[in-house]
């Protein structure tokens, strides 16, 4: 639907042009044309937008979407000097986004066969799958259930790939009035527009913190709560940053009071503040994160699968993920953003042993509390992958068409654990604000001690006996763990 979008815009800009050399004659200098382009044109810190669409009208270029709230335009133009031309009074900034998304980290999806799910082991007058789930013990959610399952009052936003409207674990669950796509930086309401096309990632998170409890498949931490699907990745596996601030602004507008952010944002794992590319990015999504803040969303993001030490940024030599990757110096100008933004409560992924997850980043400082996101490696050392070492959710397989549950791992997967807890925190104590709540959290988590000396669980992995070594520093607060692992049942008892 986004390229078809691209293609009309492109055929009338080009029918327009036509018309204009009908009217003033032959000899009139054509305009030059290059690739159909989005930017994001960013006004003053505070100030409206009007003076900065008048300019963008100017250089040639058309405003898709209008996010007067932050002061950013998201525009297109097929004029390859519009960013040169827009600049000057009543434009902060201005940066192209082509080549500005990032892939999709979503790993890799184990169904579970319908011969596994006929013949599951769990209670049958409950959720045929649950015995499986033993994130769900982990933190508490049974003892939670008991107590509060969650309210209808309490909406989500899973900014994702989509959710499965038709999953018989979610059908029942999803607000499907706050629910819209915003690829483009566009908004379009149409539930097709917001159903998955090509991953299936949005429904598994979507699962984990909501699934119903309806005597089918699985259940989610807070399976009395709604889910609103806020689609941002595109059917590439991209999230271009006008789609995440798109997202933001419309968690914001609709009642959220909690997003789930399993992504990152541009090809650059790390987003420099300091690179003149890059900051009307970093601005723009900044903007995005403070307004939905000051609206009552708490924001909550991944830490990411990179095993990297958030506080002790020097090299990314991993990025960007949409073409070859380079080696290049970073310092702490440089944050992966959406996790590392002031505001955001950043989630890392523990196994079932309850230790680091081998791929989960970690930082002091930066990571606020751990979840379970699945170690499939740690039995074997690296050798094999134990999927139901994973965590099982809802899926959708997009090439069958059909839903399903099976099991994926990563940080992707503990942030919607502590999204699921937020929520429920939420439904026993309605009114905090997004400081209040995510503060709550971190103080109902429990704390978890760094292990000693340099941790590698995973020694015996194909890629060398210490691709994976890390450092935990700090007390009962650290960086492999934060405040230390969600708990539901603490935050409604």
């Amino acid at each position: 639907m986004k390229n078809l979008r691209r293609k009309t815009l492109a055929a009338a800009s080009a029918a327009a042009l036509g018309a204009g050399l009908a009217v003033t004659g032959a000899s009139a200098p054509a305009a030059a044309v290059g690739p159909d382009t989005t930017f994001l044109v960013l006004a003053p810190q505070g100030a409206k937008t009007d003076t900065a669409a008048a300019r963008v009208a100017a250089a040639n270029g058309t405003v898709v979407a209008d996010y007067g709230q932050i002061g950013v335009l998201v525009v297109r133009s097929t004029n390859p000097d519009f960013a040169t031309q827009v600049k000057g009074a009543g434009v902060d900034s201005v940066a192209a986004t082509t080549g500005l998304g990032t892939a999709l980290d979503e790993g890799e999806t184990v169904e579970v066969s319908a011969a596994d799910v006929v013949n599951a082991t769990g209670d049958p007058t409950k959720e045929p799958l649950y015995g499986q789930q033993w994130d769900m013990s982990m933190i508490g959610v049974p003892q939670a259930q008991a107590v509060n399952a969650g309210s209808p009052n309490v909406v989500v936003g899973v900014l994702d790939s989509g959710i499965s409207s038709s999953h018989p674990d979610l059908a029942s669950q999803i607000a499907k009035d706050k629910s819209a796509s915003c690829l483009g930086g566009v908004v379009d309401t149409s539930e097709a527009a917001w159903n998955p096309t090509t991953s299936d990632h949005g429904t598994h998170v979507a699962g984990t913190i909501a699934a119903a409890v309806n005597g089918v498949g699985v259940t989610g931490i807070a399976p009395g709560v709604k889910v609103a699907a806020v689609k941002v990745v595109n059917n590439d596996g991209y999230i271009f940053p006008e789609a995440a601030v798109c997202g933001f602004v419309w968690a914001a507008e609709h009642g959220m009071q909690v997003t789930n952010n399993s992504y990152y944002i541009d090809p650059w794992e790390f987003n420099c503040r300091n690179d003149a590319r890059q900051r009307p990015v970093w601005q723009a999504v900044q903007r995005a994160i403070r307004y939905s803040s000051s609206q009552g969303v708490l924001n909550i993001a991944s830490a990411g699968n990179s095993n990297v030490d958030l506080a002790h940024k020097t090299i990314d030599a991993g990025s960007p993920d949409n073409g070859t990757p380079e080696t290049r110096a970073i310092n702490s100008a440089c944050l992966d953003l959406p996790a590392e933004a002031p505001g955001v409560v950043t989630v890392s992924a523990v196994g079932p042993t309850g230790r680091k997850s081998y791929y989960s980043s970690y930082g002091q400082g930066v990571v606020d509390v751990t979840a379970p996101g699945g170690d499939t490696r740690f039995r074997t050392q690296g050798a094999r992958s134990t999927s139901t070492d994973g965590v099982l959710s809802t899926t959708f397989n997009t090439v069958t068409r059909t839903n399903g549950w099976g099991y994926k791992q990563g940080t992707s997967m503990s942030g919607p654990h502590a999204t699921g807890v937020a929520a429920l925190a939420l439904s026993a104590h309605p009114g905090m604000t997004p400081g209040q709540l995510a503060s709550f959290l971190e103080r109902t988590s429990v704390a978890q001690s760094c292990p000693a000396g340099v941790y590698n669980p995973v020694p015996l992995i194909p890629t060398g006996p210490h691709a994976y070594d890390a450092t935990c520093s700090g007390g009962e607060r650290n960086g492999f763990y934060g405040a230390g692992m969600v708990d539901a049942y603490n935050v409604v008892k």
